[in-house]
């Protein structure tokens, strides 16, 4: 009986021991599993964090140039308007007068915010009008000087000597606050004067900052750091072209630590130069004791940093890896080598898989997020992360062929002439590379085509330049009618147009140039009141080998043009060593 006892008693023990060995080793194991659990889930957390919020500063980098880009380009082309250059060199002449104050009503109409404005730098006289025409009769408001503080903005970016800057100011004449776009007008070295428009600052924020995204807040900054675009207006650094450094609201001021400071200064720096890092910089900072993620794209075409903090928390909820808690938990049940087995196999290998999808998303590879098949807590966080990933990537493919369709926009506005929509001098140059490119051999010759309208300064003056500009428009018209689409027909300035035809001989040129004389001269061009001017051309004449510069070819059809206006005009004469050697 005793001897029962005691094998009972042992018994008990072993199995206590057991047990307890188990429980023990089980408790390491579950520590041990427990902290690989956090681990993976605070990297996996990271990496989300981090990917979102390059994406994030992408989007927010896109919204702010998708706003200000078509501006910037609009007044970079006022300031380099002929009109608007003649008027700034002699302000008070009437015709340059009227002329620059019609291109700058024409251009203000284009303008977001319908504002346009110019300085001119021998007067300092500051011309405005706005949405509501308000300053249609008179637009001269005032005159800057150099002695008024609140007129720093003009003799600090005249300074700069040329290109386009931005200053977030309030106006006290003009009782407007708004994001200031200022384009130096130059000509042959000398600063002109300054033009440009103006964005009210109040719907830019609306639009590109304030926008409700939970656990993000976007804004944007100057090389300097001052605070340009903020969802609180007292952040906003007003008239930061003219403050000193201690007097500007920098975006600096939010980190806690000068070693955040420094960091997002090298983030900025490193942004504004490709070859030392990547366009998005992202790093974790320090905001009112908590750490944060940061990411800092840079806005080239305008001079601005967009800063987007994110707190990672708000953003990759933690709760949503909750379930592969409990999953582990229930694997702590199986012996320990087929539990260490079962974990990498069903936990670890998979999430690995989910790590790779999100760091191919993170590279920029186009290929869709795989999800996790399995309809258990893994899969379902793995579809919710592909979902997530594949959103973004679809974004991103989206913005990319929105920036490559506004690129082409503009490149078209650089390379057409506004009032015919032909080809202006420079599409011109590129059209002639490309026909040249694409030749067949040197022995190819090309038909050069200087076509000029006849007295067409009389027809602006009598007329009108509304009647003249509609003379050029039939002109252009016909023209690029009666040639190939592979031929090339450009405006080269004023009346005069310049045509190429490809692969042409002598015999071939000159019956192109009587029919086109033959076709100005026989069909007097409508105007829209119905009368009709009569219009002819002269054409000089030139063929070209493949090795001709443009330069080269433009001269001898300009010699053959200017012996055919000597004959009389509409009549076309052919380019020849003759008329080289008068030359």
């Amino acid at each position: 009986m005793r001897g029962n006892e005691a094998r009972l008693s042992a018994f008990a023990a072993l199995r206590t021991r057991v047990l307890l060995v188990l429980a023990g080793f089980m408790v390491l194991l579950a520590l041990a599993g427990w902290f690989a659990f956090n681990h993976i889930v605070e990297q996996t957390a990271l990496r989300v964090g981090a990917l979102v919020a390059e994406r994030q500063v992408q989007y927010d980098r896109y919204r702010g140039l998708e706003t200000l880009r078509r501006e910037v380009a609009l007044a970079k082309t006022l300031a380099r308007a002929p009109n608007i250059i003649a008027w700034a060199k002699d302000e008070y002449d009437p015709t340059a007068r009227e002329r620059g104050i019609a291109e700058l009503e024409h251009y203000r109409a284009a303008f977001d915010d319908e504002s346009a404005f110019l300085v001119v730098d021998e007067s300092g006289n500051y011309y405005f009008n706005d949405s509501q025409n308000s300053y249609a009769d008179d637009p001269f408001q005032y005159t800057v000087r150099s002695d008024n503080p609140r007129d720093g903005w003009y003799f600090t970016t005249r300074s700069r000597r040329e290109g386009c800057y931005l200053n977030v100011d309030h106006d006290d004449v003009l009782g407007v606050t708004k994001v200031w776009i200022n384009c130096i007008v130059s000509h042959e070295g000398q600063v002109l004067g300054i033009v440009g428009t103006g964005l009210d600052l109040s719907e830019f924020i609306r639009d590109v900052v304030d926008i409700p995204q939970p656990g993000i807040q976007s804004m944007f900054v100057d090389a300097s750091g001052a605070v340009q675009a903020h969802r609180d207006a007292s952040m906003v650094d007003f008239h930061s072209l003219t403050k000193d450094i201690a007097q500007k609201n920098m975006v600096f001021s939010l980190f806690d630590t000068p070693s955040d400071m420094a960091a997002l200064r090298a983030m900025m720096a490193a942004t504004a130069d490709p070859e030392d890092g990547p366009s998005v910089q992202t790093a974790y900072l320090s905001i009112d004791g908590k750490p944060m993620l940061v990411g800092v794209g840079y806005l080239g075409e305008i001079g601005w940093y967009n800063v987007t903090v994110m707190d990672v928390d708000t953003i990759v909820d933690k709760r949503l890896f909750l379930p592969i808690g409990v999953l582990l938990a229930a694997l702590m049940g199986v012996a320990a080598l087929a539990m260490a087995y079962i974990f990498k196999a069903m936990v670890l290998d998979r999430l690995e898989r989910v790590e790779a999808g999100l760091t191919a998303v993170r590279d920029g590879k186009r290929v869709q997020f795989s999800p996790d098949p399995r309809n258990d807590e893994i899969g379902r966080l793995s579809r919710a992360l592909a979902d997530m990933c594949n959103a973004v990537t679809d974004s991103e493919i989206g913005l990319e062929r929105q920036i490559k369709e506004r690129t082409e926009e503009l490149e078209s506005l650089v390379n057409r002439d506004a009032l015919t929509g032909i080809l202006n001098r420079r599409g011109f140059g590129q059209a002639f590379e490309i026909m040249r490119a694409r030749a067949y051999g040197d022995s190819w010759t090309y038909g050069v085509l200087l076509v000029d309208i006849d007295h067409f300064k009389p027809v602006n003056d009598t007329e009108g330049h509304l009647v003249g500009d509609q003379v050029i428009v039939e002109v252009a018209r016909r023209l690029s009618s009666a040639v190939r689409r592979t031929d090339i027909c450009a405006r080269w300035g004023g009346d005069e147009f310049l045509i190429v035809i490809g692969n042409c001989d002598a015999e071939r040129l000159d019956k192109i140039a009587a029919a086109i004389i033959e076709m100005m001269r026989s069909v007097p061009v409508a105007l829209d009141d119905g009368r009709h001017v009569d219009v002819t051309v002269s054409i000089g004449t030139a063929i070209i080998k493949p090795d001709d510069t443009i330069d080269s070819a433009t001269a001898m059809a300009d010699a053959a043009l200017y012996q055919a206006k000597a004959q009389g005009r509409d009549c076309a004469v052919a380019f020849s060593a003759d008329l080289a050697a008068a030359g």
